[in-house]
Parts: structure tokens; sequence; C-alpha cells
């Protein structure tokens, strides 16, 4: 009963700290990567698709993103849908091919998403101890049920404690490497 309390708790804790990488790739910095235009949506033939399924999407040099669409005729909704996106993102068309350019961040856009990746890195370390009171709240209802002694419920807090602050600090460790890529010029 315990062992999958913790059990539960350590996976949805793990998946917490993988949300905020998910999360964080989004956030650019001055290189260019495939996953920035993650979450780009394309009008394809009366629905909104991802642009990874209606273009392939490569990495020229470390500043340019190259999107080749798989139809002629989507040069122009993706062009649209990529200026549309906050990424703040203006490709330049030569043909079927778009070259998207990974403007320079300037020091103060530097500031205000470290700001932001700082906020993001809260919500995971709050999601985090929120299932930590979930699994302390479940022991205490077996202690309630008379499942288990309190000495039982007290070493698996203690156990559910270290989870939370191993996940806590692998947060921290992906927050500091964030904030470093931000910062390097």
């Amino acid at each position: 009963m315990i062992d999958e309390i913790i059990q539960d708790a350590e996976a949805r804790m793990g998946k917490s700290v993988e949300s905020l990488r998910q999360e964080l790739t989004k956030i650019r910095t001055g290189r260019a990567h495939p996953s920035l235009l993650d979450h780009v949506t394309v009008e394809y033939y009366g629905s909104e698709v991802p642009l990874r399924q209606v273009a392939n999407i490569t990495i020229e040099d470390a500043r340019t993103l190259v999107v080749t669409p798989w139809e002629k005729t989507m040069v122009g909704p993706i062009e649209k849908a990529i200026m549309a996106s906050d990424l703040g993102l203006n490709p330049a068309t030569a043909g079927t091919v778009m070259r998207i350019p990974m403007p320079p961040l300037t020091e103060e856009r530097r500031r205000d998403l470290i700001r932001v990746v700082k906020h993001e890195a809260e919500k995971a370390r709050v999601a985090v101890r929120n299932i930590r009171r979930d699994a302390n709240n479940d022991f205490k209802e077996l202690v309630k049920e008379k499942e288990i002694s309190e000495d039982e419920e007290r070493r698996a807090q203690d156990a559910i404690q270290r989870l939370t602050d191993r996940y806590v600090g692998e947060i921290e460790k992906v927050l500091a490497e964030k904030e470093k890529d931000l910062m390097a010029i």
C-alpha cells in the first residue's frame, strides 16, 4: 500500500520535471532548434495541424532554421503561421524553402526570458509539492483506517520528503542550465 503511493508520487514528480523540460524548450535562446516551432499550427485543408506534419524542419547553421513544405501550396499558410506565432520570427521565402533567421537576443529580452523560466520552474516545484501533499494525505487516510501504524506513516512521509527534495533539486538543475543557456551570447 505504502509502496504503491510512493511509486505513484515518484512517477508524477518525474512527469512534472519532464513537463518543465518541454516548456523550457519552447523558450528560445539565441540558437536555432527545430523544437522552437513545435507549438506552431498551420491551416491544412480546413483543420489546424502541427507544422511538423506539413513540412520538414532542419537547422542550417547555429542561427538559422530551414522549413521545407511537402506541398508547394503550403508555403503561404506556413509563412503566415510562423509570423503569427508569439516567437517574433520572420521567415525569408525563396521558392519552396523558408529560411528563418534567429534574431539575437537583447539583454532586456534575456532578463524577461529568465523571469519566464523562473516562473515555469516555480510552477513545477509547486506541482511536486502538491504531489507530496497528496501522498501524505493518503498516508493519513491509511492511519485513520488503521491499515498502517503511525510509525509506518512517519517513515513513508520521510521517503516522500526525500523524493520531493530529489525532484526539486532536478528542477533547480534544469533551471540553472536554461539560465546559463539564455545568458550565453
